[in-house]
């Protein structure tokens, strides 16, 4: 089934370098031939000095205007600072130039009126272009006009002013015009920016034993157990089943750590609800490990949490034994395994060289929904967030705008082509004092992409809402994944996944699951500390929190994707049935001359079948996708999906709703499961059977099994190997006149074979 035109993938033709649809192309640009040339006036406000006093107060509280005609940027005033630094960049769009000159006004802030201290103005058409790589251009002194347009004698601003693209360094950190509805405290909540995700490790602590432990009761034996807390993660082991002061339990505990290592571990030896000794160790002391061997382990000492023990006692003989590692040979999983976008571990020593670099270019959006309410208007502050390995990126802001023009090139290292990139969408709540709301997100598979060429494609947005599948625009992207070593990129085919240690040492799902989610905690805290923040509800959507809980959608969704992996089996059958029952007479004949072949020259066999799957993969190398996949609301079940499953897919965890409507909901989830029980109950049949053919289970049936086993090892001793299998081939491919309405005798005999299932409750 075809995707509806409105979900589906659209190639575009933007007027981008690399693309080949515009040929030379500016200089400036050559380093951004992912997206269109944006030009822009830039004034670098850098500081003042020897501003006179306006004001009763003799002082000078200054700031700096920079008008291009109904664009105006402002600069921060400094209070009774007669020598300022703003050191501040402003960014003018060429299509928004409504004047042929730009103005800057230094004027001194006051309660009523503010004073005018000076101006200076700039026709556009002798400001000079700056073309990188050259260096930034050096700011000039420059004296001040009167209003009368004469020079003061008094008065002079730094500042530097040139014409570029968004090529141009000073381009992330500057006040843009498209911005200009946001105040100078805001400007920073709307820069783009590159952050790096922390390098995590997992920490695992070996406890081993405890000795010469002091409980309070000495009456009864102590049920001890050891609690470990790492930041805000804690675990504990099991009650050790040595009932004594010297207990033992070899179990490890394993929490995930980033660097720098700000959080000590600390270790706590309970017995029940009284605490017998505590101790801190520090990560930055701990060894790190590469492989599976074993680090040695340490004695440390115990001390004592009660004030009153430690005014009677000296010396606390308690100790407890342990290993301590900073295991650097697992890779840390912060995303779904399914579309993961960095496969190395931890340790940068392990780390191999890379096999290409992958450009991505945010061109622009376009039919973004309203988010959100401003003066009784809807309106959408937009950015973008894309993901791959530890760096994340984010674009500005543009303010106020459902088809937003990003135009921004951004350049990852690549160092295994079976990863996934994830851009999102999203609208900046935080200028409203809000959260920002995600609108929706594209996934591009690397592995999916021929190298060194540019795919230039407009993704829907498709997000699923209570309400249904809804399309939110949709995002305008170049990409081009090149190869530094084509050999190195085949050669990483043959490798794990995974790093060696996941599978020397392998963690259990659940544990995983675990340790993930403390990741994702960890990811968004520290990336909530950057400035501007990337904030924690943007970094879960990229990362897909909660995609694991149940959903009737995914199950049928799952569901007839195992049925259309088993279609092409069920296909093959189908065919051998056709030519069994002589459907086409000429078919039938042919593979009756090939199984002759096949059997009188058996060195043919897997020669031919070879040869097949390769005229196979050269027949169908024609009908290659042309374009990276995207999601699919048919695949995902999403445009079939009823009211009650989506308000339950939507419900929170654990659940919110009525008790009723749990009740019923859990009712259908039995009725599922009853299903998938019968299932998994005939799969186990099935086997059991088998292994009721020499268990004796059912003598008789048992004894003729045993004897046609004897019967056909003699007969299969005195007749030629070629003979048995021309035969075998031509009864299966008998004439339907020569065939049985009933079933075979095998199938009646095996159907016959007892199973357990008699033995079930």
């Amino acid at each position: 089934m075809t995707m509806p035109e409105e979900f589906a993938l659209k190639q575009t033709a933007p007027r981008i370098a690399g693309s080949g649809f515009i040929s030379g192309g500016d200089k400036m640009i050559s380093a951004y031939d992912l997206v269109e040339q944006m030009d822009y006036l830039y004034v670098r406000v850098v500081k003042a000095r020897d501003l006179p006093a306006k004001d009763l107060t003799s002082s000078c509280d200054p700031y700096v205007e920079v008008r291009l005609g109904n664009y105006k940027g402002v600069t921060k005033h400094l209070e009774k600072n007669p020598n300022p630094v703003w050191n501040l960049v402003f960014a003018f769009a060429h299509d928004q130039l409504q004047s042929s000159h730009v103005d800057i006004v230094v004027k001194d802030k006051d309660l009523v009126l503010d004073d005018f201290i000076g101006s200076l103005t700039f026709d556009l058409v002798d400001i000079p272009r700056r073309v990188p790589p050259d260096s930034p251009l050096a700011p000039q002194w420059y004296k001040f006009d009167d209003k009368k347009r004469e020079k003061l004698k008094k008065g002079e601003i730094m500042l530097a002013i040139w014409k570029g693209t968004q090529a141009d360094e000073a381009f992330s950190d500057a006040w843009h015009s498209d911005a200009a509805a946001v105040g100078s405290e805001g400007v920073s909540r709307i820069r783009g920016k590159v952050y790096l995700s922390p390098r995590l490790w997992y920490l695992r602590v070996n406890v081993i034993q405890c000795q010469d432990l002091v409980p309070g009761d000495k009456t009864r034996p102590p049920e001890v157990c050891v609690k470990a807390i790492c930041g805000s993660q804690a675990m504990k082991t099991r009650i050790s089943s040595v009932r004594g002061v010297n207990p033992t339990w070899n179990e490890d505990l394993v929490f995930v750590v980033a660097e720098p290592f700000e959080e000590p571990l600390i270790l706590t030896v309970e017995n029940k609800d009284e605490v017998l000794g505590r101790c801190l160790v520090l990560l930055s002391t701990v060894v790190k490990r590469l492989d599976n061997k074993p680090v040695p382990a340490k004695w440390l000492n115990l001390e004592r949490h009660s004030g009153e023990a430690l005014k009677k006692e000296v010396k606390f003989a308690s100790k407890i034994h342990l290993r301590v590692s900073l295991d650097g040979g697992y890779h840390v999983l912060d995303e779904s395994t399914y579309y993961s976008s960095d496969h190395r571990p931890s340790s940068k020593l392990l780390w191999k060289s890379s096999v290409g670099l992958l450009e991505v270019g945010i061109i622009s959006a376009m039919g973004l929904p309203p988010m959100k309410t401003k003066d009784g208007r809807g309106t959408t502050d937009a950015y973008c967030v894309a993901k791959y390995g530890s760096k994340w990126i984010r674009t500005r802001t543009i303010i106020d705008s459902g088809s937003p023009r990003w135009n921004e090139q951004y350049t990852w290292e690549v160092f295994d082509p079976c990863t996934v990139i994830t851009v999102g969408v999203f609208d900046n709540g935080h200028l409203q004092g809000g959260k920002d709301a995600s609108i929706g997100k594209v996934r591009i598979r690397l592995s999916t992409l021929e190298t060194e060429r540019v795919y230039t494609h407009s993704y829907p947005l498709v997000v699923l809402k209570p309400s249904g599948v809804k399309k939110m625009g949709e995002l305008h992207l170049a990409v081009r994944f090149s190869s530094s070593s084509y050999l190195n990129m085949l050669h990483k085919y043959t490798h794990p996944l995974l790093p060696k240690m996941h599978y020397v040492h392998p963690l259990s799902v659940m544990q995983l699951d675990v340790l993930r989610h403390q990741a994702i905690q960890i990811v968004s805290s520290r990336l909530g500390r950057s400035e501007p923040p990337l904030n924690k509800e943007a970094v879960e959507y990229m990362l897909d929190v909660g995609s694991h809980i149940w959903s009737v959608r995914k199950a049928k969704a799952n569901f007839v994707r195992v049925m259309g992996i088993m279609s092409g089996v069920m296909a093959i059958a189908k065919w051998f049935d056709q030519i069994c029952q002589w459907r086409n007479p000429f078919t039938t004949l042919l593979i009756h001359i090939l199984v002759v072949i096949l059997v009188l020259y058996p060195e043919l066999v897997l020669p031919t079948f070879f040869l097949y799957l390769f005229f196979i993969g050269i027949w169908n190398y024609r009908w290659k996708p042309r374009h990276p996949p995207h999601m699919d609301i048919r695949l995902s079940h999403a445009d079939a999906v009823g009211h009650d499953e989506l308000d339950e897919e939507f419900d929170t965890f654990p659940t919110s709703k009525a008790p009723d409507l749990v009740r019923m909901r859990y009712d259908r989830m039995r009725s599922i499961g009853g299903r998938i029980q019968s299932v998994v109950g005939d799969l186990a049949m099935q086997g059991e059977r088998f292994q009721s053919l020499l268990s004796w289970r059912d003598p008789r049936a048992s004894a003729l099994f045993v004897a046609f086993c004897f019967c056909a090892a003699f007969v299969l001793y005195v007749t030629p190997l070629q003979i048995v299998l021309l035969v075998w081939g031509f009864y299966m491919l008998r004439h339907p006149k020569l065939r049985s309405k009933t079933p075979p005798v095998s199938t009646n005999f095996f159907k016959r074979l007892p199973a357990r299932s008699d033995l079930m409750l």
